[in-house]
């Protein structure tokens, strides 16, 4: 059998050894409520809000597949996909024991405690929710977060190789920090850092992941040629926004855990900056002497989203709208002199998911206030200016930790496998080099001898 035969074949083996194994764990998980802790209102509102958080990861796709060019739309949409699939199984074998179970010197979570999901609900429910309910909720974090690091080395990465990130990323960045932060014996939440839906866990991990991934591949050779990529769809950049911008609200408000007031003002936080950071992209490119743009208004909308993130559940309503205003300008300003500079940040992950992520995680020191949730703390603007050091201090750690491994990580994968797809391949694009298939963009009539016929424009026909 030669080498690559085996690098074929592992993926499923994997999966075939996993599924054996699967067989032979003997503890089902226990839903009876003996002790009459569930609330049936909580267990429905974490249901929706944890489906919500998955359809947020078809949204990805759709946003980020309408602005690659049309020869790249499928492998790019299925990349955030496929972590659907990955990352459940990774999830329910370890991942949740490493980020939620029994703590190990407050770093990371014993791989035993629930390996398997093995008595997931075994001692005390989350809340007024099963321990189960919660670690699916959870799972959703987890999918999406090395999907949106596809943005940035989107063109060039192969399919294989990303595969193998995605393990890589959920075992040795995603749940350690998920740890660190969310656990309550994680060392950061035992500082005091304040991250209510994921802007250290997701954002900031995924953004600085991104910026690695983009150096460890380079540039692509359309970006060294200076060439204009066309975005091959701007209808599927709003229906990724729409899903993704209604997907948040289960995102940040079910982060809440309840069906309760702070769910409520989390949705309204969530919206508030969204709209405002929307506007502030869009008019902030007017100033500059642009046009206001339909991808505008979506990615600033975005940045909101992330931005407002690690505050939804800790600041007011009122102050939501200069979070997601000042966010968008600052991830604006980024993406205008990161497109000056040879980074290739195919779809600027770094400067809206990173940055964005980073900016709300200060400015949640700065807003947080205890009027809103009893269980934060208050922020510098309320006299409180520890709470803003304490942030920096957790966001420094995160981001040099992300980075780090996230670089090993991709020099790993480059030295046991070829990383990124060859020039050729680049050049044909990566739906038809990498997956055989292609995108239709639609029909043209032309006009053949005196007639008009439909032809189908390809991603081989730009």
């Amino acid at each position: 059998m030669s080498k690559a035969t085996v690098k074929q074949i592992a993926p499923f083996l994997i999966l075939a050894l996993v599924a054996v194994v699967s067989m032979f764990i003997p503890n089902l998980p226990d839903f009876v409520d003996k002790d009459g802790n569930y609330n049936a209102a909580d267990i429905a509102w974490i249901l929706v809000a944890t489906a919500l958080v998955f359809l947020m990861t078809p949204g990805l796709a759709f946003f980020y597949g309408g602005m690659v060019h049309r020869k790249n739309v499928i492998s790019t949409m299925i990349k955030s996909v496929v972590a659907a699939g990955v990352v459940s199984i990774i999830w329910i074998v370890v991942g949740y024991s490493l980020a939620f179970g029994d703590s190990i010197n407050h770093v990371i979570g014993n791989p035993m405690t629930h390996l398997f999901f093995k008595g997931v609900n075994s001692g005390e429910p989350v809340g007024g929710i099963p321990k189960s309910l919660f670690a699916l909720f959870q799972l959703m974090f987890a999918i999406i977060t090395p999907g949106l690091v596809v943005g940035a080395v989107a063109e060039r990465i192969r399919f294989t190789a990303y595969i193998l990130f995605i393990v890589l990323f959920s075992l040795l960045v995603y749940s350690p920090i998920a740890h660190w932060t969310w656990n309550s014996e994680g060392f950061l939440f035992k500082w005091g850092v304040l991250d209510f839906a994921g802007g250290t866990v997701v954002h900031i991990s995924a953004g600085c992941a991104a910026l690695a991934g983009a150096l460890v591949l380079k540039r692509r050779k359309a970006h060294i040629e200076q060439k204009e990529i066309p975005p091959a769809n701007i209808p599927y950049v709003l229906i990724g926004t729409g899903l993704l911008w209604f997907g948040w609200f289960g995102f940040n408000a079910g982060s809440a855990l309840a069906a309760n007031s702070l769910a409520v003002s989390a949705f309204a936080t969530t919206n508030t900056a969204a709209a405002a950071a929307g506007l502030s992209w869009m008019f902030f490119d007017v100033v500059r002497g642009k046009k206001p743009s339909v991808l505008g208004f979506c990615i600033g909308a975005v940045v909101g989203l992330v931005a407002i993130t690690p505050a939804a559940g800790f600041v007011a309503i009122p102050q939501s709208i200069f979070i997601g205003f000042i966010a968008a300008i600052i991830s604006n300003v980024a993406v205008h002199y990161k497109q000056k500079s040879t980074l290739d940040d195919t779809l600027d992950v770094f400067p809206c998911h990173g940055l964005g992520g980073m900016v709300g995680m200060l400015l949640t020191g700065v807003f947080a206030t205890t009027a809103v949730n009893a269980a934060g703390n208050n922020g510098l603007f309320y006299g409180n200016a520890s709470l803003f050091f304490t942030q920096l201090k957790g966001m420094a750690i995160v981001v040099a930790y992300s980075f780090t491994v996230s670089y090993l990580i991709f020099k790993f994968i480059n030295f046991i496998l070829p990383l990124r797809v060859s020039v050729a391949d680049e050049e044909a694009g990566l739906d038809s080099s990498q997956h055989n298939e292609k995108y239709l963009q639609g029909t043209l009539l032309v006009h053949n001898n005196g007639k008009m016929e439909e032809k189908s424009i390809e991603t081989d026909k730009t």
